[in-house]
């Protein structure tokens, strides 16, 4: 049994407003072509398959058509759970249809384990493995929250319902394995933030309140599960440096710090319930370059790409110590007669200049929400005491407008 796992496409996302329906194109058709040349039996897809709740009609057809071009190939079975990026209603409509080509959805966890927990089967109805696919597990559907209840108290719920919830679908399907009498893999999935886990500046990865509040440990995990897929995180990496407990990573650098990052996807090969795992790099469909520093040095760097026929899209960072005003001109003229573009320009000496920083290197673009309600509490002196819980109630009240499934109304 030979099984291939990925996550976090984020098909639709731009970057700094520039579309990338092309890479996603680029990058599903290797990967169709990736499962049938290396005989790829199960897909696994460990969320965030689009980029926001709601859509567009380019992302919707890319994403069909990969289903329907893998459903017809040699591969068996493919399942897809919802992430946190994803509509689960919008990702559960045409579940019953995609089921008839062995496409199985799960957009959001219910009360029922039997919900989640998959036995496929081969093309003689012989089971060959048993999936609990487990989707991003909201704060809702894993807490009640009640009134007048500690930081403490709520992070501790929310570890207890992932345990529970993970505790439930495994005991479900060792239950299934039992009863059919087949020694065969159990495979999980789940699309959360272990503690450890690594993150690069600019990845797109949302603190979220269930994401920052409780970070699981790999011991939160059933020992029955063979493998788990993992999403959420774009670093590829191990948890607690096991073989299989393994975040796949995004497919696509989702924004310039993930540039020098070497892409990949797992295929975890099943000899019995033992797995061995690979990695399979994926390439570059559309350079990324930062390029930092002073002028003499962006400047050269740029003559370097430009040497080399370089089609690179640049985030330039501009921090010598010359203040230059006229920076864009400059690099727009660097750039012309390349197939090189500038995505983002930023100079860090006037923006100390005109905006009086206080901080080195940074524009509102570089904070997140939570940076930002941080420099409000601070401004408005909050004592430091009343800062923890006030901090914790606006990620609560954050989390909740991203949970919201706009698809469901």
């Amino acid at each position: 049994m030979r099984v291939l796992h990925t996550s976090d496409w984020h098909i639709g996302r731009t970057l700094y407003g520039r579309k990338r329906y092309e890479e996603f194109e680029a990058f599903l058709t290797w990967l169709a072509e990736t499962i049938q040349q290396n005989a790829i039996d199960a897909l696994l897809v460990a969320g965030d398959v689009f980029d926001t709740s709601a859509p567009s009609n380019r992302a919707q057809e890319l994403y069909y058509r990969f289903l329907c071009r893998v459903a017809a190939s040699s591969c068996r079975h493919i399942v897809v759970v919802a992430g946190n990026h994803d509509s689960p209603s919008f990702l559960n409509a045409p579940k019953e249809l995609l089921k008839a080509l062995d496409v199985h959805v799960v957009g959001s966890s219910t009360e029922s384990p039997e919900d989640e927990v998959l036995v496929l089967r081969n093309e003689q109805d012989v089971p060959e493995l048993i999936v609990c696919a487990v989707p991003y597990l909201r704060d809702r559907d894993i807490r009640v929250a009640e009134a007048g209840e500690s930081v403490e108290d709520k992070e501790r719920k929310l570890i207890d319902g992932i345990r529970t919830h993970y505790a439930a679908v495994a005991a479900l399907a060792e239950q299934k394995r039992e009863e059919l009498g087949a020694n065969i893999p159990i495979v999980g999935t789940g699309h959360l933030f272990t503690a450890g886990g690594q993150t690069v500046d600019g990845d797109g990865v949302r603190e979220l309140y269930v994401g920052s509040l409780a970070h699981v440990t790999a011991g939160i995990f059933p020992a029955c599960f063979n493998y788990l897929a993992l999403g959420h995180l774009h670093v590829p990496q191990k948890v607690n440096g096991l073989e299989t407990i393994r975040y796949s990573g995004s497919p696509l650098p989702m924004g310039f710090g993930e540039a020098k990052q070497q892409k990949s996807v797992c295929q975890v090969e099943f000899h019995s319930t033992a797995a061995s795992v690979q990695l399979i790099d994926v390439p570059v469909f559309q350079k990324l370059e930062r390029v930092k520093g002073d002028w003499d040095g962006i400047s050269s760097r740029i003559l370097e790409l430009t040497a080399t026929g370089s089609q690179g899209w640049l985030e330039v960072i501009y921090d010598g110590t010359e203040v230059i005003g006229d920076l864009r001109e400059r690099l727009e003229a660097a750039i012309s007669g390349t197939q090189m573009e500038i995505l983002r320009i930023k100079n860090n000496r006037i923006i100390e200049r005109v905006l009086r920083q206080i901080h080195e290197e940074e524009t509102l673009d570089d904070l997140n929400v939570n940076d930002v309600f941080e420099r409000c509490l601070a401004i408005h002196d909050v004592s430091e005491e009343q800062r923890p819980e006030l901090l914790r109630a606006y990620q609560e009240t954050v989390s909740s407008l991203y949970e919201d499934d706009v698809q469901a109304e």
